[in-house]
């Protein structure tokens, strides 16, 4: 997300700032002073390495801090040189156990304390002023959510972007199915630099010369017994613990922010996005901190914003859709110096005006500010499945409609686990080279017998769905588990069919993320798909489509509906599974209208 987003300038009082304070913003420009690798000690004895960019000028200036495991003289630099040169002391710092710094790398486990002490240490730097903020996104938001719940006494804002709030739902597993593309993609990602660590411990060639026979030694050989990966079980010991801990247990609690909003006590601005991996967690922190956070300060200083595309890409081109100049406008470092501006410097920008939600909606492609999330005005509206039993593919006969149904035959297909429906965009990180995120044509996927579709006729006028977006249903399955999954979908004249919004349900999962119940074949179950959320307007003659299935892969992992596990087991079974929708089970799309 490179280009520049402009706030929406809606009254008076933020064209006249706009006019006569930018000025003297952008005329405030002090030349930067950097320091590489400067060391942090942590409680526990580890040194932590940053690099320090400052206004090289007499005075104390507020620090921007961000934790990092993507390396500190990555992508931020950019940022950093901008904010410092603004007035504001940068600091970038390699967690722990990543590229200059020192430790053991394994996510998530040590950023609360780690963050505690380094917004501490930071704000004891003589050229700080003890205000401190955090930024930056994906984990880097990890490391800000979890540094905040240590409530370390320095710091005064955060920005996370694009994060979750969950790291067993939402990050690592989705409504019990494991996030099997993400979890690969990121996992292989972070592998080089641990790989790159382990190699410099042992490129000694004394530690492996009286190994025999030759081919076991250390360096080249992962069984070996001396070799420095066999100690650490590989280069991702924690994806296998992520495997081994499928349901929500002590393992996912002591991580989990939402557990922990009450002690949160600073503002924080969140940015989300449409079509991103962590929606769902970045909207649930917002509203979550704005009723639980730690203090009435803390509570009504959250801010909202939701663009396009975050994990999926940026600017207005995202996967088979251009979304306009308006989507252009959208810059992660111009927002986060606009909040800090606002925040510690008492700039009165647009983050003044006292709309604290900002939105992107789809379809009109623009940005429109907002009382709060969810929109209290959107009316949730139930479109109910209907068939003849049939809806199996574009073929069938599936409809949606606001009327209830009556008598009418159920929706089965069956499920092969050797036969998945492949993944075709959506919320997608982090190889975009060979899976491609974002809205694509799902017309290719709708052609299976095995994806039931749901579509309303055209649409007499436009229709607005901004907010939650949920699948109530009723089903069966001959499997003693299955997976269900649920797209909303745009339908244009042409046909093309966009991806809107997507979820999953692993079936054992249905009552609890903490005990797993395998099901009863062939008893019918009311169960609910949680599709996060969406804003975008249908357009008159375009259709809103729902499509059921059971896969979504490789974005998730194929459940083998034998009730085992994928991470230890390679057998499968088919399974028929069951749509009901009559009188009895009246499944619905629950859609969040604006009138």
């Amino acid at each position: 997300m490179t280009s520049r987003f402009i706030f929406l300038r809606q009254s008076i009082l933020f064209l006249l700032l706009a006019l006569f304070i930018s000025p003297l913003l952008a005329a405030e420009s002090f030349a930067v002073k950097v320091e590489r690798d400067v060391s942090a000690k942590m409680r526990d004895g580890i040194t932590l390495r940053a690099d320090i960019y400052r206004p090289d000028a007499d005075g104390k200036f507020p620090v921007l801090l961000q934790r990092t495991p993507y390396n500190k003289s990555g992508w931020s630099m950019n940022f950093a040189f901008q904010a410092a040169a603004r007035g504001y002391v940068v600091v970038i710092q390699d967690v722990r156990g990543r590229y200059t710094s020192e430790g053991d790398w394994y996510p998530f486990i040590h950023e609360a304390e780690d963050g505690y002490d380094t917004v501490e240490w930071v704000a004891a730097l003589p050229y700080s002023d003890g205000k401190v903020g955090m930024f930056g996104g994906s984990y880097v938001g990890a490391t800000q959510m979890l540094a905040a719940t240590a409530h370390p006494p320095h710091l005064a804002g955060i920005c996370p972007v694009v994060t979750a709030s969950n790291y067993h739902d939402g990050w690592t597993y989705q409504g019990g199915a494991f996030e099997q593309w993400f979890d690969e993609s990121w996992t292989s990602g972070l592998a080089q630099d641990t790989l790159n660590r382990s190699v410099q411990k042992a490129t000694n060639a004394l530690l492996g010369v009286n190994t025999l026979p030759l081919t076991t030694y250390p360096l080249f050989n992962l069984s070996s017994p001396g070799s420095v990966y066999a100690s650490t079980y590989g280069l991702a010991p924690y994806f296998l613990d992520w495997l081994a801990h499928p349901a929500y247990d002590d393992y996912w609690k002591r991580l989990t922010i939402e557990d922990h909003y009450p002690d949160i006590r600073v503002p924080a601005l969140h940015v989300a996005a449409w079509y991103d991996i962590f929606l769902g967690g970045s909207l649930r922190n917002y509203i979550g901190l704005k009723a639980r956070a730690a203090t009435e300060e803390a509570r009504k200083g959250q801010r909202l914003l939701v663009v396009i595309g975050g994990h999926a890409g940026g600017g207005r081109k995202i996967g088979d859709l251009d979304f306009g100049p308006e989507a252009a406008k959208y810059d992660e470092y111009d927002v986060t110096l606009r909040w800090y501006d606002f925040l510690f410097k008492g700039i009165q920008n647009d983050f003044a005006t006292g709309k604290p939600v900002t939105i992107f909606v789809m379809g009109p492609n623009q940005w429109r500010q907002e009382d709060d999330w969810p929109l209290a005005r959107a009316k949730t509206t139930r479109y109910f499945l209907h068939s003849q039993g049939s809806a199996n593919s574009s073929r069938g006969n599936g409809s949606l409609s606001t009327s209830a149904p009556a008598s009418e035959p159920a929706d089965k297909f069956t499920f092969d686990p050797g036969k998945p429906v492949p993944t075709t965009g959506g919320p997608l990180c982090c190889d975009a080279v060979h899976l491609a995120p974002g809205p694509k044509d799902q017309r290719a996927l709708e052609e299976r017998d095995d994806v039931l579709i749901y579509s309303t006729p055209p649409l007499e006028h436009d229709l607005e769905v901004t907010g939650p977006v949920r699948l109530e249903f009723f089903a069966s399955s001959s499997a003693v588990d299955t997976d269900f999954t649920a797209k909303l979908v745009d339908v244009s004249p042409d046909g093309s069919a966009i991806n809107i919004a997507e979820g999953i349900l692993r079936a054992k999962y249905r009552d609890s993320q903490e005990t797993p119940t395998l099901l009863t074949p062939g008893k019918v179950y009311s169960l609910a798909i949680d599709l996060w959320a969406t804003s975008n307007v249908f357009r008159a003659g375009h259709r809103i489509r729902l499509e059921v299935s059971s896969s979504n892969f490789p974005r998730f992992d194929r459940n083998l509906n034998t009730g085992e596990s994928a991470a230890t087991s390679a057998r499968w079974a088919t399974a028929t599974n069951t749509i009901l929708h009559d009188a009895a089970h009246p499944s619905a799309l629950l859609l969040p209208v604006v009138p």
